[in-house]
């Protein structure tokens, strides 16, 4: 089976910050995206709302969508809780009507909702829940330090700010200077784009740790760098449970520390407004020392989400970052990821003297 053709359902959603999913799959599989779904932007495109895309539609209901003739419809945000809006069922059950998959990384299963279940059994339809964790997840045990690959954790001072977004440029980027290199998808997105991972936030607590390790394991079979997609935040209220068990599972040897610069206060999902961010510096600190409490790690780098920053601002915050942290930085997205490639190069030759 070819790879499907995806309508993006992102209805008041779709935008830099609210709809992550939908974001990257335009950015990385922009030629299988046909359309996205928001009814309150309804005659733009995906380069004007993202600065990503080109000419990729935004129409209003699903009807429109459905004339571009998608093999599937992708639910595009990770909202608070990961549920589904209840409004969009309407349109979903047309779009299974009209021989439409799903594909969904919500925390509630599409295969719970009998009607769902009951319109794509009638029109011959699937639905994939790709946040389901597989049933053999073991607990955690060490493993992943064993590895020979050098293993590259992105860590990060908040929630969507960038750690899988850097990963995704930098795999590709060492690919190009010939270097082995897998990327591990820890979350839905992740998942969607390279077609395999597991979602470690849908995992129950005591197996997270086991989950990343289990990942790990698996990337570095082929790899000479692995690079893991980081989650939460050490000092998040509601996420740092998951960032643990990723920094402890996953054993790395390396972090890529990612931070939005024009961000002030923890919480994009606006949990957590009145926490506000501490210097880089006391990240770094607390990475280095929570991580090496089970394998040795540092900081070797800084990823700078600047996207709503202009040019000059934006390098004036990659500069003082540097300064602040003695650490190469860039945005890797909009500018030259080299400095956080030779920092990685750096770290992967220094593990094999």
């Amino acid at each position: 089976m070819s790879a499907p053709r995806f309508l993006i359902l992102a209805d008041r959603d779709f935008g830099p910050l609210t709809s992550k999913t939908a974001n990257s799959i335009i950015r990385y599989l922009p030629d299988r995206t046909v359309a996205v779904l928001d009814s309150q932007l309804v005659g733009t495109s995906a380069q004007d709302i993202l600065g990503a895309g080109g000419d990729i539609p935004v129409v209003g209901s699903m009807q429109d969508g459905l004339q571009y003739k998608p093999d599937a419809i992708l639910i595009g945000i990770a909202p608070v809780g990961g549920r589904l809006p209840e409004h969009w069922r309407v349109w979903l059950g047309e779009a299974l009507d009209a021989g439409c998959d799903i594909w969904s990384g919500l925390h509630s299963y599409l295969a719970d909702d009998p009607m769902l279940v009951e319109r794509a059994r009638a029109s011959g339809a699937k639905l994939f829940d790709l946040r389901k964790p597989p049933a053999d997840i073991p607990v955690a045990s060490g493993l992943a330090k064993n590895v020979d690959a050098l293993v590259v954790l992105t860590v990060g001072t908040d929630c969507n700010a960038g750690k899988m977004t850097a990963q995704l440029q930098l795999v590709k980027e060492l690919r190009e200077r010939g270097m082995r290199t897998c990327f591990v998808p820890t979350g839905q997105t992740g998942i969607m784009i390279e077609g395999w991972g597991i979602s470690v936030d849908a995992v129950v607590s005591d197996f997270t740790a086991g989950a990343a390790e289990q990942l790990v394991l698996q990337g570095a079979k082929d790899a000479d760098i692995v690079l893991v997609e980081g989650q939460g935040s050490i000092n998040h209220p509601g996420y740092s449970g998951v960032t643990l068990s990723l920094l402890h599972g996953s054993c790395p040897d390396a972090l890529i520390l990612c931070h939005q610069a024009s961000r002030v206060h923890i919480g994009d999902y606006r949990a957590a407004a009145w926490l506000k961010i501490p210097p880089l510096t006391d990240y770094i600190r607390w990475y280095e020392d929570i991580g090496s409490a089970v394998h040795p790690t540092r900081v070797i780098g800084i990823s700078l989400n600047t996207y709503d920053l202009d040019e000059k601002a934006a390098r004036a915050a990659i500069a003082k970052a540097e300064r602040d942290t003695g650490l190469p930085c860039t945005d890797p997205v909009r500018f030259d990821a080299a400095p956080l490639l030779d920092a990685i190069v750096a770290a992967r030759e220094a593990l094999t003297k």
